[in-house]
């Protein structure tokens, strides 16, 4: 079963389930990989997180229950697992603009959300260039903070850590130690198999002794596409990104592997120019 077989059954799952609790961890064991990984992936293919997929989709329903069979506020609520109308009221505004009392009122415009089905589309002629690479275990030492949940909000603690490291001294620190390894500082992001947590490191891969200011991971020996970004501006790469996931992976023959994504930093600019993506594979399984 391949990507797009396999992230349609995801949305068949989610559809058959969307009045119960739907886990993360569940959905993404479908697809065969990480809460990270498949989180990372819904967000790349549809442009949305995946809570707000559900959020819109259970909010979609909603309107119908609350229409056509005339169930009560906190009926409808209870149903797609909100506790209270108020939660669920905030949801429902969110979605639609208005609160869900006023949906029978004449000339009131809602928004409808249909279930996602996933195919392959052909986009523009610009090549993705990459290698694929078999590369030893090492090890890597940084800086990082915590992250949870799906990709929104994200963008300000990530900003402020390269801030901090910035401000401080710990990406100079880091490019004294680093060894000829990697062309840059390396963004790493680790995922931790057991939870739907993991870790974001500015880093460098380098044997060199570390005081307390720093912290080493090891990361494990994988199979990497690696994708060559050399002179694309941020928004370049960020697209670039974006087309690996929806474009590449999907027709690759190769599945998300349970590592970290890693971004390769040009020393000269930390916050900008990223000169390579590297992503951990597996050969995709057959039918």
């Amino acid at each position: 079963m391949n990507w797009i077989e396999k992230m349609n059954m995801a949305i068949i799952y989610i559809e058959q389930n969307i009045t119960d609790t739907l886990r993360v961890e569940d959905i993404a064991e479908i697809v065969d990989c990480s809460t990270y990984h498949f989180q990372r992936i819904f967000a790349c293919m549809t442009g949305v997180s995946l809570s707000e997929y559900i959020r819109r989709r259970r909010m979609t329903l909603a309107v119908v229950d609350l229409k056509n069979n005339d169930m009560k506020i906190i009926d409808v609520a209870l149903k797609y697992g909100y506790s209270s109308p108020t939660s669920f009221n905030r949801a429902f505004q969110s979605v639609h603009g208005i609160a869900p009392s006023l949906i029978k009122s004449e000339g009131v415009s809602v928004k409808s959300y249909s279930p996602l089905s996933f195919q392959v589309v052909i986009k523009g002629v610009e090549s993705l260039n990459f290698r694929i690479e078999t590369k030893k275990a090492f090890r890597v030492v940084g800086i990082s903070i915590p992250l949870y949940g799906d990709f929104e909000g994200m963008t300000e603690p990530l900003k402020q850590i390269w801030e901090i490291a910035n401000v401080n001294g710990t990406v100079q620190k880091l490019i004294s130690l680093k060894d000829n390894t990697t062309a840059g500082l390396l963004e790493v992001m680790m995922p931790d198999e057991n939870s739907e947590s993991w870790r974001y490191l500015i880093s460098v891969s380098t044997d060199a002794p570390i005081d307390d200011s720093l912290e080493e991971y090891i990361v494990n020996s994988y199979t990497w596409a690696i994708f060559s970004y050399g002179g694309k501006t941020i928004e370049e790469t960020q697209e670039l990104g974006q087309r690996v996931i929806s474009e590449w992976l999907p027709t690759s023959g190769y599945e998300y592997d349970n590592g970290p994504d890693i971004s390769v930093h040009a020393v000269e600019n930390t916050q900008g120019t990223i000169l390579e993506y590297w992503l951990p594979i597996k050969k995709a399984k057959k039918k």
